[in-house]
């Protein structure tokens, strides 16, 4: 199985400029194949997103883009949009730190969170919908194909660099969103797609699935925790 071993790289900025790092919802929609089946709206801002049937898995075909930092002080100061650009949010979503995306405290981006993640665990996610653990990332690749050939599956049919757009054959709509390192740096938009899962590697890195432009696989990796990557909810099993 390919693998990038994203963690060894993020100390290393020249190889990481050329690799990449690493109240309740309401909501329609019916099983599905491919394409968008429905909507859910998120009760906690109005925010409306597609969504969309995998195999079993229902999935948001847009990236979470939740920044109420009020309601939920685990956000404060661990999810940005791109360039700190609030059109890049109205596009790609948010990017979270691992802490964030989890909502639990960010002293866990360098020690286990074991004691406190939760199957499944909502974390940012609206009620109803969680992170997805790795193991539930890799059912989602088993559907499409295989990891070999889930990333021209699952990308997005434009907004991809080099002619690295995707068939977005079942309606997951993968944009290349890029990532916020921990020195505050964005890289990558247009190139790159990085969700988190809830899934530890270590104690200051968890696990995630990648997108890039030029591949069309999809890579199972790992990253630092205080890097801020997308994030896309999974409907809890009913």
């Amino acid at each position: 199985m390919k693998q990038k071993q994203w963690i060894a790289f993020l100390g290393m900025v020249a190889v990481a400029l050329i690799l990449g790092a690493c109240g309740g919802d309401s909501s329609t929609g019916g099983v599905g194949g491919g394409g968008s089946d429905g909507t859910l709206t998120d009760a906690r801002d109005g925010q409306t997103y597609k969504t969309v049937t995998i195999g079993t898995q229902r999935w948001m075909a847009e990236n979470l883009n939740y920044a109420d930092s009020v309601s939920m002080t685990n956000l404060k100061g661990n999810s940005w949009c791109y360039n700190n650009s609030a059109d890049s949010c109205t596009k790609y979503g948010r990017l979270y730190t691992w802490t964030a995306a989890m909502n639990i405290a960010s002293s866990y981006q360098s020690e286990s969170a074991a004691a406190v993640i939760s199957t499944p665990q909502q974390g940012v996610c609206p009620v109803g919908w969680h992170i997805p653990t790795d193991a539930e990332w890799t059912a989602l690749e088993n559907t499409v194909g295989g990891e070999d050939v889930a990333g021209a599956a699952l990308k997005s049919t434009s907004g991809w660099e080099d002619d690295g757009n995707g068939t977005d054959a079942y309606g997951f709509s993968a944009l290349p969103a890029g990532y916020r390192d921990d020195d505050g740096d964005f890289y990558f938009v247009r190139y790159d797609a990085d969700f988190w899962s809830t899934t530890e590697g270590g104690t200051g890195y968890a696990y995630l699935r990648g997108l890039e432009d030029d591949y069309t696989d999809m890579d199972t990796g790992s990253c630092y925790k205080d890097y801020a990557l997308s994030v896309r909810c999974l409907k809890d099993a009913e």
